[in-house]
C-alpha cells in the first residue's frame, strides 16, 4: 500500500515537472495551471521547517577533538 502511494506521488511529481517544461515553451492554458500548482507546491515544501537529524551521531558539534 505504501509502495503504491509513493509511486503515485512520484508519478505526480514527474507529470508536474513535465508540465512546467511544457508551459515554459508556451503550452495550453491547463498546462500553465498545472505548472503553477507544481511550482507553488515546491515552494511550500521548501519553506517547511526542517527536522533535526538527531543528536551527536557523527557530526562535530563543538568538540575540540582531544588536542
Amino acid at each position: 500500500m505504501v509502495t503504491v502511494l509513493l509511486a503515485g506521488m512520484v508519478g505526480l511529481a514527474v507529470v508536474g515537472c513535465g508540465c512546467v517544461v511544457w508551459a515554459a515553451r508556451g503550452g495550453p492554458r491547463w498546462v500553465r495551471g498545472v505548472a503553477r500548482a507544481t511550482l507553488a507546491a515546491g515552494e511550500g515544501v521548501r519553506r517547511l521547517p526542517r527536522r533535526s537529524q538527531g543528536g551527536g551521531s557523527s557530526q562535530n558539534q563543538g568538540d575540540s577533538g582531544g588536542d
